[in-house]
């Protein structure tokens, strides 16, 4: 029993230190923590920018890996290797993932540099409101030639940038002259763009110099994807330089509306509505009900009885009225009593 006790108790040592041993030993392939560190570092900067290339551009992702293997002096298939074995040691590739996350925000700045200067588009704006986002020269010079005849920009919209905002380009304009002719005058348009592919835009031409400003306002369109814009300087029948200075392009926030002071203004808005139709309706049925009243009114009024219109009569009107009856029934009211009186005598003569 002690021979096998003794013999399981080696077994199951034997199976711990294979297993104490295969969590610590690492083949000669597979790089150290350091350079992995260092490897994974540069790897997600350069996936980064692969990500952002357009369309036909999808060769430079391939360029930005190789550069990162020849960078550490390792391959492709040794770094697939490596990310093999750490992926079946988690914990330390936790370990390795904080210290590159560390890193990359630490550089952060450094990064979006490195994307700006690549894409040409400049940094992230300033947070706050009434910046000036204009990030490229402040004076410029065109000739009107075909080759120096205009003058435009692309910014991309970053974290800063809110629904409902307010873009302003202010250009300063100075050339020889007075006035320019409407074919030859130049052209400023500023257009902004939005994420759910709506579009707004303004232009304007200018016949004189001075400062020309194009306002442009996000409202309820959405997130700002990106704002465009461009001065186009047509061909001069002779040489007339025009010059711009004094560029600006102010980005103003939205006042935040709370939410409640819209529900108490629309209700009291529809109080009042509600008042002036029900006033309205009153007035329009007083002319109406009036009518009614007065119908009612005569419906209402009882013709008198005939006693009742004989003792409301004078005794004159009484008078009258009883001549006037024997007209009606056919028979002089002058002779009545002579004629029955002859009817008599006759009728006595007979018998």
């Amino acid at each position: 029993m002690k021979i096998v006790e003794r013999l399981q108790l080696g077994c199951l040592g034997v199976l711990i230190g294979s297993l104490v041993a295969c969590g610590v030993e690492r083949p000669d392939t597979v790089l150290s923590d350091a350079a992995m560190e260092n490897v994974l570092y540069d790897y997600h900067i350069a996936k980064a920018l692969g990500e952002q290339t357009e369309r036909g551009e999808n060769y430079k992702r391939v360029l930005y890996m190789d550069y990162v293997y020849k960078k550490h002096d390792i391959t492709e298939a040794q770094f697939d290797s490596s990310m093999v074995w750490f992926s079946r040691h988690p914990d330390v590739l936790s370990e390795i993932y904080k210290k590159v996350t560390e890193r990359l925000r630490t550089e952060e700045a450094y990064v979006e540099r490195l994307v700006a200067l690549r894409e040409n588009k400049p940094l992230t704006s300033r947070a706050g409101d009434s910046i000036d986002v204009w990030a490229w020269q402040r004076i410029y010079q065109l000739s009107g030639m075909p080759m120096d005849n205009r003058i435009a920009f692309t910014l991309p919209s970053d974290s800063n940038f809110k629904a409902r905002d307010t873009l302003r380009w202010s250009v300063h304009f100075t050339f020889s002259g007075e006035t320019y002719d409407s074919l030859k005058a130049p052209v400023m348009a500023l257009q902004m763009c939005f994420s759910n592919d709506s579009v707004i835009s303004d232009f304007v031409q200018i016949h004189k110099g001075g400062t020309q400003m194009l306002t442009l306002t996000g409202d309820t369109l959405g997130d700002i994807k990106e704002v465009n814009g461009f001065i186009y300087y047509p061909c001069q029948d002779s040489v007339k330089p025009l010059m711009m200075n004094r560029i600006s392009l102010m980005r103003y926030h939205a006042r935040a509306i709370d939410s409640l002071t819209l529900i108490k203004d629309s209700l009291a808005a529809s109080n009042v509505l509600q008042k002036d139709t029900t006033k309205m309706v009153e007035q329009s049925e007083e002319p109406v009900k009036a009518e009614i009243v007065e119908e009612t009114k005569k419906d209402k009024v009882r013709r008198p009885s005939p006693t009742e219109m004989r003792r409301s009569q004078t005794p004159q009107e009484q008078t009258q009225r009883n001549e006037a009856a024997p007209r009606r029934n056919g028979v002089n009211s002058r002779q009545p009593v002579t004629r029955i009186k002859q009817n008599v005598k006759l009728r006595k003569v007979d018998e």
